[in-house]
Parts: structure tokens; C-alpha cells; sequence
């Protein structure tokens, strides 16, 4: 009995687990729509909003058209006592006792709803602020993933593995040293072929006007006749 218990314990302990690695894996996805279902609800907040205020401004027309009642018939009333007719003046009274009964009511529900389109602006207010952030942070948080999904993916590849690393940086070590090498034959070649070619050496003092060529047809040609002439 007690180790069906422990199983029953590690079998809810491994579900657990399951639900909080899901959750987990799917954290920016749930926030996403928790940050959605905020805004569906801040908009209908604000239709509540719009039909509270149109609640409390008929009130408030109800308030002044009651009011305008009560002055138009206390003038009724003062009329019928200056007439001396007391008993219209008190039925006028009664109308005013209906008409300030029915002004008090009006005004209560008018302050009522002034009272509750105050604190559901607040509320709005408070909200639309909050989601704000939440939305600016949740960028952040998002913008952090990629760099540390970057950050792992290279790890792995790289950082992960020691010998990856130095079979890559072997790898760049041998391609230099070839290169390095190529140049040093190419190098070597042109001073051989510098060093067999013994006309190379005057061919470039004569370019340069050190060394004067050999002697052209015209040059040989007045030697020639300066010898017949001897």
C-alpha cells in the first residue's frame, strides 16, 4: 500500500514536471495571448466606458428637466396661494413632493455613474499603461531569446565541442601556412630565373641609363671608316 502510494506521488510528480516543461517551452506563445486577451479586455472595458457615460449624461438631463419642473411648479403653487385658492396650492404640492422625490433619485444615479466613469477611467488608465510595459518587456524578452538561441546555437557547433574548435582552427592553421609557403616558392622562382638570365642584370642598368648598349650598325659603321681613313 505505501509504495502504490509513492508511485501515485511520483507519477503526479512526473506530470508536473511534463506541465511545467511544456509551459516552459511555450512561455512566449501563452504571453502572447495572455498580453491579447488584455487588450480584448481593455476594449471592452471601454465600450462599458462609452455606455456608462451615455447612462450618466441622460441623468443628468433627467436632473435638470427635474429641476426645471420643481421651479415651474413651486411657481404654480405660489400663484395658487396668491389666489387664495389653497387647495389647488396643495395639490400643486403634492406634485412637488413626486417631482423632489424623483430629482433626488435622479441625482444620486447621476452621481452615481459620474462616480463610476471616474474610477473606470483610472481603471483604463492604469491598464493601458500596464499592457504597455508588458508589451515593451516582452519585446526585450524576445529580443534576449534570439540572442540566446544564437548564443546556444554556436555552443553547440563551436563552444560545445573542444575539438571542433581546434580541428576549425588547425584547418585555418594549414590553409595560412600554404599560402605562406606558395608566395615563398613564387618568390624564390623569380630569383632563379633572375640569377640564369645574365643579361637580365645589364638589360636593367641600360633601362635605367647606367650602362650603355651594345653598339647599334651606325656605330660600327663609323668606326669602320675612321679605320679606312687611317
Amino acid at each position: 500500500m505505501v509504495i502504490f502510494k509513492k508511485l501515485v506521488t511520483a507519477l503526479r510528480g512526473g506530470i508536473n514536471e511534463v506541465g511545467e516543461s511544456i509551459i516552459d517551452s511555450q512561455a512566449l506563445r501563452i504571453l502572447d495571448q495572455e498580453i491579447r486577451d488584455a487588450d480584448e479586455e481593455l476594449r471592452q472595458a471601454k465600450e462599458s466606458l462609452a455606455n456608462i457615460l451615455a447612462e450618466q449624461k441622460l441623468a443628468e438631463k433627467q436632473v435638470e428637466s427635474t429641476k426645471a419642473q420643481i421651479t415651474e411648479y413651486e411657481a404654480y403653487a405660489i400663484k395658487a396661494l396668491e389666489s387664495n385658492n389653497e387647495e389647488l396650492a396643495l395639490e400643486v404640492a403634492e406634485k412637488l413632493s413626486v417631482l423632489e422625490n424623483q430629482y433626488e433619485n435622479n441625482k444620486k444615479q447621476a452621481n452615481y455613474f459620474a462616480e463610476s466613469v471616474k474610477n473606470l477611467r483610472q481603471t483604463i488608465s492604469q491598464s493601458e499603461i500596464n499592457i504597455r510595459n508588458l508589451k515593451q518587456q516582452v519585446d526585450i524578452v524576445k529580443a534576449t531569446e534570439s540572442v540566446q538561441k544564437a548564443q546556444s546555437a554556436v555552443a553547440q557547433r563551436y563552444g560545445g565541442s573542444t575539438a571542433k574548435l581546434h580541428t576549425a582552427l588547425d584547418s585555418l592553421d594549414r590553409i595560412k601556412k600554404r599560402q605562406e609557403k606558395a608566395a615563398a616558392t613564387f618568390e624564390a622562382k623569380k630569383e632563379l630565373a633572375a640569377t640564369e638570365n645574365p643579361d637580365s642584370l645589364d638589360s636593367k642598368l641600360e633601362a635605367a641609363g647606367i650602362k650603355a648598349g651594345n653598339n647599334n650598325a651606325a656605330s660600327i659603321l663609323a668606326r669602320l671608316k675612321e679605320k679606312q681613313s687611317n
